[in-house]
């Protein structure tokens, strides 16, 4: 998928415009589960998530490639889109971002504020994707895909900054999306000749690439209703479902109600907020507690941006219903 040198350069971009995230191994994680956890702050970047990575490389590519692009447009449910406006603004390309009717209102409110335009459409993300390749056909802008190489490469970039920092890892938990992430995760694990076992979580009600991983072949599903919108995709992308499958020890399903255990455990142990999607890592570990002790494993905590009725509610003990 990419070399060595290819995930260094993509590194020193990103690092030209971010500085790499922190990695803490938290004591009082540490207490309540009985293994040494080490979480990746993917949340600390500037859009409070880890796709920001991806949308610089891709665009930096697509700018030296095609100087006379006159724009991008793409789906979302709202960090990809933060990621492609933000790196818009820096790449001076104008940014169309498609979301599903009733996405997260701060998401739409912060890709708005780096400069995106925002189109609403469908009932879901999958939905959403359509209407926007349509709109690149009629305005001659690129559309670009939530899983891409160029996007992997960006995001592996978080993976490199962590394995460097903790090469002794014994497992690392990332949630899946649409896939960019854990695959990064995947190769940059390979290239470092790592044996770091990788699992991939995913909430029970947006379960399509547990299926899918299990029957070896892309397993839509009609429909998802978790709070963990970051990950909540009906139809998996094959190229990313032959690398999780090629790559990935398993894929974990956890239920709305460990989502919303893990923000609070965040909360109350570290004191940083996360997102649905960025809280899976956590609850899969917590799943598998009785399994890890002893061990030192990695949590990706890939977003912070949970809009705030459901933060509340989450951390006075409720948990979100998705319908």
């Amino acid at each position: 998928m990419f070399s060595r040198d290819d995930l260094e350069r993509a590194t020193r971009l990103v690092h030209s415009i971010m500085p790499a995230t922190p990695q803490y191994s938290w004591p009082l994680l540490a207490q309540r589960f009985g293994c040494e956890v080490v979480v990746k702050h993917e949340n600390h970047t500037p859009i409070g998530a880890f796709k920001l990575r991806g949308g610089l490389v891709y665009l930096d590519r697509l700018k030296r490639e095609r100087a006379g692009a006159k724009g991008v447009i793409s789906a979302t449910r709202g960090n990809h889109g933060q990621s492609l406006a933000l790196a818009g603004r820096q790449f001076d390309l104008p940014v169309t971002i498609v979301v599903p009717y009733g996405n997260s209102a701060e998401k739409n409110t912060a890709m708005r504020a780096f400069g995106a335009e925002l189109v609403e459409h469908g009932r879901d993300f999958d939905d959403a994707k359509q209407h926007a390749a349509m709109l690149a056909e009629q305005r001659d802008f690129e559309f670009v895909p939530s899983f891409h190489r160029d996007l992997v490469r960006g995001v592996a970039t978080y993976a490199l900054e962590l394995f460097q920092a903790a090469p002794e890892l014994d497992v690392v938990y990332a949630p899946i999306g649409l896939g960019s992430g854990i695959c990064g995760l995947i190769r940059t694990r390979d290239l470092l000749g790592l044996k770091t076992d990788i699992v991939g979580v995913v909430p029970q009600r947006a379960n399509a690439y547990r299926l899918s991983y299990d029957a070896g072949r892309v397993v839509p599903v009609n429909e998802v209703s978790t709070f963990a919108d970051g990950a909540a995709v009906r139809v998996p992308d094959e190229h990313a479902l032959a690398i999780i499958r090629a790559g990935a020890a398993r894929i974990l399903e956890v239920p709305e109600e460990a989502i919303a255990e893990a923000i609070r455990t965040y909360h109350e142990d570290t004191h940083n907020l996360a997102e649905g999607a960025g809280a899976l890592a956590l609850a899969a570990l917590a799943q598998e507690r009785e399994n890890l002790k002893g061990r030192k494993a990695g949590v990706i905590l890939s977003g912070a941006n949970i809009d705030r009725p459901w933060a509340a509610q989450v951390l006075a003990g409720g948990t979100p219903s998705v319908s």
